[in-house]
């Protein structure tokens, strides 16, 4: 006679064995609908074409110190805050390269860019020129808050005069390419940081400006 325990075992193990089946084969039906869904998904659109213009890149150097303006030809979106943002991530791409004069770590830079009107130009020059609309105000006095990633920002080579390049590099990049930027401010991972790599000021406004800049000439040591 086969022992009470035995047959508790038995009865235990056969009753896991089944409750395991009914688990696999309802995983199995969860997989074949989400395949099929995939399968019955409508298809993406494909992007509308864009036309390549011609764009001027702020380019440094770290051989001699200097920015230089460099044009290039690409497709950009019409957005300011999306052109923004995919003209930094082109201008910040170049500089992983091999080529590179300054050389920085490829990866994801910008996370977004987003255009701001500060009040108090808004008020200002509303009162100083009334007929104008506040549409037209607002565009030609935007401050530009570009939101970097953090892991740029924790590869960035860490100097004064690479730190400060690559924050003129970006401003003048700006500049040029949206002219009713007046300033430039940096947040890494959507909020406040130091310093981009322990020197380059992150936590004040940079005008926006022409930031090229070219080495000094050598100077002639005076004959005795």
């Amino acid at each position: 006679m086969i022992p009470r325990y035995q047959r508790i075992l038995f009865w235990s193990l056969l009753g896991g064995i089944l409750l395991m089946s009914a688990f696999l084969l309802r995983g199995c039906q969860q997989a074949h609908k989400r395949l099929a869904a995939l399968n019955d998904a409508t298809p993406i659109a494909a992007p509308t074409a864009t036309s390549t213009e011609d764009i001027t890149l702020y380019l440094a150097s770290d051989t001699d110190a200097s920015i230089t303006p460099t044009t290039e030809s690409f497709a950009l979106p019409q957005a300011p805050t999306l052109r923004a943002r995919t003209l930094l991530e082109h201008l910040l791409a170049t500089y992983a390269l091999p080529t590179s004069k300054h050389p920085l770590q490829a990866g994801p830079a910008v996370d977004d860019v987003f255009l701001l009107t500060p009040p108090e130009i808004t008020q200002t020059n509303q009162t100083k020129t009334p007929h104008r609309p506040l549409a037209d105000l607002s565009q030609a006095n935007q401050q530009a808050i570009v939101n970097l990633h953090g892991s740029f920002v924790d590869n960035h080579p860490s100097g004064i005069q690479v730190e400060a390049l690559t924050v003129q590099s970006i401003v003048g990049t700006l500049h040029t390419a949206l002219p009713q930027i007046t300033g430039v401010r940096f947040l890494v991972d959507g909020q406040p940081h130091d310093t981009l790599a322990g020197h380059a000021d992150l936590l004040r406004t940079y005008p926006a400006v022409d930031t090229t800049s070219h080495p000094a000439p050598p100077t002639e040591t005076p004959q005795p």
